[in-house]
């Protein structure tokens, strides 16, 4: 059971950590990352589910996550009305 959360923590970070260098070319410091990480492996395996495709292992873990942190990301910045650095 520690095991499973230690684990699930770190992906949460990492992919935190990567969605924030993906979309904002920064991270949001170890727990915001872990937060954005976490939400965005439910969002990245729903939206993978829904397309059929299933990921496995930590590699394929990281992926989901990242891509579901990524969306939410964008999802804030769609409803916040923040502008990116490119506008």
């Amino acid at each position: 059971m520690i095991t499973s959360l230690l684990y699930s923590a770190i992906i949460g970070i990492v992919a935190g950590w990567l969605a924030g260098k993906i979309s904002r070319n920064h991270g949001f410091g170890v727990w915001g990352d872990l937060v954005v990480g976490i939400i965005g492996s439910f969002i990245g395996s729903f939206v993978l589910n829904l397309v059929g495709m299933h990921t496995y292992g930590l590699i394929g873990s990281i992926i989901a996550s990242t891509l579901g942190a990524v969306i939410l990301l964008w999802l804030i910045r769609l409803f916040t009305g923040e502008k990116t650095a490119h506008e």
